[in-house]
């Protein structure tokens, strides 16, 4: 390992003295120094980790938040300089995560904070126009392949995710039901929301961002839940800004 690697490296290993040789600008030792930097770069990565995902902090609390933010900020240090992404494999280690496994939807928070970040940071994009939709013929409608905005996200839960959500950020909000739940985050103005989606929406959104046309999609959705509502949904893409003015035909 060569000193710079060692340096990194021991940033994030506490445990590990100072890299040898190390020396301030008037040549003596400055291990004192190192490791009150490699102090603040851990304490730097817990604030960032505490800010990117909220509702995992409200779910669990401060104190244990403040037990696991440092054992994951040691075991993935930062791949990139941007820090507005940094946590990327926190869901991954929340479902790993032995203390925590009692809480089955943790990892699902997670993803639904990471979610909500990247929707944040998100190119704009011009939201597809319902006058658009009605002035397709019908036969064209169905061949018709629509982009979803670069904000907008799907995620499936086997959780009741979007009452989660709710009860721990509104005060109003009704005790969450043992079901199923998927959702749609979208950014319609500035800030990114929160949909729930009906049964089946997932599935057909998930078939538009994968290139299938508005038949296909559609076709997809009902053999994948047989309640599944067209109209409800696309009326919810609509409302949301969920889709854009992209379109191609077949």
């Amino acid at each position: 390992m060569n000193r710079q690697s060692a340096f990194c490296v021991g940033l994030l290993t506490p445990q590990q003295p100072a890299p040898d040789g190390l020396q301030n600008a008037g040549g003596s030792p400055s291990g004192k120094r190192y490791d009150v930097y490699r102090n603040n770069v851990t304490h730097a990565l817990i604030s960032a980790l505490n800010t990117a995902f909220p509702l995992v902090h409200r779910l669990i609390g401060s104190e244990r938040f403040g037990r696991i933010a440092p054992e994951f900020v040691r075991a993935h240090p930062p791949s990139s300089p941007v820090m507005m992404f940094y946590g990327a494999e926190f869901p991954g280690f929340l479902t790993n995560y032995a203390p925590l496994s009692d809480i089955g939807y943790l990892p699902d928070a997670a993803r639904l904070d990471l979610a909500m970040r990247h929707a944040y940071h998100a190119a704009d994009a011009p939201r597809l126009d319902p006058a658009q939709l009605q002035a397709f013929a019908t036969d064209d409608l169905m061949t018709t392949r629509f982009a979803l905005a670069p904000a907008t996200h799907i995620l499936r839960s086997d959780w009741p995710l979007y009452d989660i959500w709710r009860v721990t950020f509104q005060n109003d909000a009704p005790k969450p039901r043992p079901i199923a739940q998927d959702v749609l985050i979208t950014r319609p103005d500035f800030d990114p929301a929160l949909h729930l989606l009906p049964s089946g929406g997932a599935s057909w959104l998930t078939a538009l961002a994968e290139g299938n046309t508005f038949a296909q999609a559609h076709e997809r959705a009902i053999a994948q839940h047989a309640d599944f509502d067209l109209e409800a949904t696309l009326t919810l893409a609509l409302h949301t800004a969920a889709l854009t003015n992209s379109t191609t035909r077949t």
